[in-house]
């Protein structure tokens, strides 16, 4: 079985957790504008759990685009391979913030996997930065390098 590169699996992943967070979305259009009993929807509409549902929208959505932007990028620069595996599992992981909003409101758990994702992306965050700043090869010599 061939490998995947770092970043491959944060792509795919990104891109259906998007989906599934757009997909929400237009759940939560219709349960503000076309459910029965929308009204009592709207009229709890800044209130637990109607915020924390649009939390776990955008928070999905943002957490999904940066997977997707940050498996590109440990794909195409040369931060080494050990970088590109602690970004690209810290920034999988990170996904547990949204998972965890919604498993808040529907399932009554803890915050714990919010915490956990959130520290988890952040650190994604700062590593992938870190590994940048210390790359020797400027990104234009990768690009020049990888169409040689």
């Amino acid at each position: 079985m061939q490998k995947r590169p770092p970043g491959k699996i944060n792509i795919g992943v990104g891109l259906i957790v998007m989906a599934g967070f757009m997909i929400y979305g237009f759940y939560l259009i219709y349960a503000r504008d076309f459910a029965p009993g929308k009204e009592a929807w709207i009229a709890d509409y800044a209130v637990h759990p109607h915020f924390e549902a649009r939390l776990a929208h955008v928070h999905g959505n943002l957490f999904a685009f940066l997977n997707i932007v940050f498996g590109y990028l440990v794909m195409n620069l040369s931060i080494g391979k050990n970088s590109a595996k602690w970004v690209s599992g810290l920034a999988l992981a990170g996904l547990l913030m949204p998972i965890g909003i919604l498993s808040e409101i529907y399932f009554g758990l803890p915050p714990i996997l919010v915490l956990i994702g959130a520290a988890c992306m952040v650190l994604a965050t700062i590593t992938l930065g870190v590994s940048v700043i210390l790359m020797r090869k400027r990104p234009g010599q990768i690009i020049e390098n990888k169409d040689a």
